[in-house]
């Protein structure tokens, strides 16, 4: 199977209507053509192509680390990652996580790291992003909607 990524933008919301969540899931993530139609400045949407369809999306907060303290400066965030509940279990979310130090590479060179927050109520996703690379840092942001959230850091390469 062959995985990508697209930059999306406000306008794309009618493309991805069809990325919908698993019940419960919307207390982890959003429904992206919501989210899309939220975007803040910084905030760089991304769809996930797999086999040239989109599904999933994610989000490249570039502001993240003026939003929460536990980023550093000028590191980036990961936001909103959502692999379509009818395509989940297919390995689209762990080859999507494998592929973003190549994605980060290539738009974002300036990045040493990116980080995101995992709810522990999701251990399914925090495995994922710890196969993928992903590091627990071993401490908790506790602002989360739905409870306490691990924080994960992935080391990247800057150019």
């Amino acid at each position: 199977m062959n995985l990508g990524y697209e930059r999306l933008g406000a306008e794309d919301a009618p493309r991805v209507a069809h990325l919908t969540l698993r019940p419960g899931q919307d207390q982890f993530t959003a429904v992206p053509a919501q989210r899309l139609a939220a975007l803040r400045p910084g905030e760089d949407p991304w769809g996930v192509l797999w086999d040239d369809v989109l599904a999933g999306f994610l989000i490249i907060d570039r502001y993240y680390s003026s939003q929460y303290d536990f980023a550093r400066s000028g590191e980036p965030g990961l936001r909103s990652v959502l692999i379509d509940a009818a395509r989940q279990g297919e390995g689209i979310g762990t080859a999507a996580m494998e592929a973003l130090p190549a994605l980060m590479q290539a738009e974002y060179p300036q990045a040493r790291s990116l980080v995101l927050t995992v709810n522990r109520q999701n251990p399914g996703a925090l495995a994922v992003y710890l196969r993928a690379g992903f590091v627990d840092t071993g401490t908790l942001f506790l602002g989360g909607r739905a409870g306490p959230q691990h924080i994960l850091r992935m080391p990247l390469k800057a150019r």
